[in-house]
């Protein structure tokens, strides 16, 4: 039975433990795809076009920007990022499942251009162990703690604008409240749409 893929959109302060739940969410569901961004910075060595990124010209992703080509695009380091619609929606009308591991700005950018999805806002526990667990990577300064610990309130200030919450105080709690999340939505009416036709003609509805 075909079913549309859904949009899962996942956001959370840098430090949060994001990224640990993505790569356990994907490795259980492999239904998951991801879209290839395009991007304006050149390619490292291990790099192809194409498969890794699209590598454009400053001038082209401005260019396909203004078309409206892109679901999603920031600038980050100087550099231009996106997320290509059509590409989006093409995995989604095949039945795969599309995983955004994105900031608030990007989250909000696909509700307004896709106007579908499930958000995921990630807090983590306290303000004091966010700064615990950045400091534990051994990689912060000061300088960018504080830049850092600014970052996660200006993000967490928006985090009404999420469907779901989820705090990751334990690592399991959070990752089964991320699951039964993502299997929840997948039983949504609107992604079942080949056995609406079937319930219809089985029950004689119009």
């Amino acid at each position: 039975m075909t079913a549309s893929g859904i949009l899962f959109v996942l956001c959370a302060p840098s430090g949060t433990g994001k990224s640990t739940l993505v790569r356990r969410l994907v490795a259980e569901f492999p239904n998951f795809a991801f879209s290839v961004s395009c991007t304006t910075r050149a390619p490292r060595p291990s790099e192809r076009d194409g498969h890794d990124y699209h590598f454009l010209s400053h001038e082209e992703f401005i260019r396909r920007r203004e078309t409206g080509f892109f679901a999603e695009w920031a600038e980050v380091h100087g550099n231009l990022y996106g997320t290509p619609k059509a590409a989006t929606l093409e995995l989604l009308a095949a039945g795969r499942d599309v995983l955004f591991d994105i900031d608030v700005q990007g989250a909000r950018q696909l509700r307004s251009s896709l106007g579908q999805g499930a958000y995921v806002f990630l807090f983590p526990p306290s303000p004091e162990e966010l700064s615990r667990r950045l400091l534990g990577r051994g990689t912060e300064t000061p300088q960018s703690l504080a830049r850092r610990m600014a970052a996660a309130k200006d993000e967490i200030a928006h985090s009404p604008e999420f469907d779901y919450w989820i705090v990751n105080d334990d690592l399991e709690t959070a990752y089964q409240q991320l699951r039964a999340i993502y299997l929840a939505e997948k039983c949504r009416p609107q992604y079942q749409h080949a056995w609406q036709h079937i319930v219809q003609q089985a029950w004689g509805l119009s």
